[in-house]
């Protein structure tokens, strides 16, 4: 392994051990994002379930987005996830930004998740 992906794997595994720490039995709400798409899911990691899932290739927001690559395509991605979270009855989750740095597509997506509904 290369040192970079050394180094990105320590930090996603320090930032589940903290997620871990602080769960107290709530979803984890899953990001990942590609140079060309964002993904989120919402997770029971208690029974290994994904209860949502919502990204940037639904075939019915494909068409509201110009591209999956930027701010606005993350943002609407958060509010489609938070409404399938709530729709599925979780209200409280843990945020899981993965090995990403929180700015960006990723805080996009956190703060219109929070906006929808959603607390973390």
């Amino acid at each position: 392994m290369s040192k970079q992906t050394i180094a990105t794997a320590r930090r996603k595994a320090r930032v589940r051990r903290a997620i871990k720490a602080v769960a107290n039995g709530r979803a984890r709400l899953s990001v990942h994002r590609t140079g060309k798409q964002i993904y989120a899911q919402v997770i029971d990691d208690a029974k290994g379930l994904t209860i949502a899932s919502a990204s940037s290739m639904d075939k019915d927001i494909r068409a509201d987005i110009k591209s999956g690559a930027n701010v606005e395509a993350a943002a609407t991605i958060g509010k489609l996830i938070a409404e399938r979270a709530v729709k599925a009855g979780i209200k409280d989750v843990v945020f899981d930004r993965g090995s990403y740095m929180y700015h960006g597509r990723v805080k996009a997506l956190a703060d219109a998740a929070r906006e929808a509904g959603l607390n973390f």
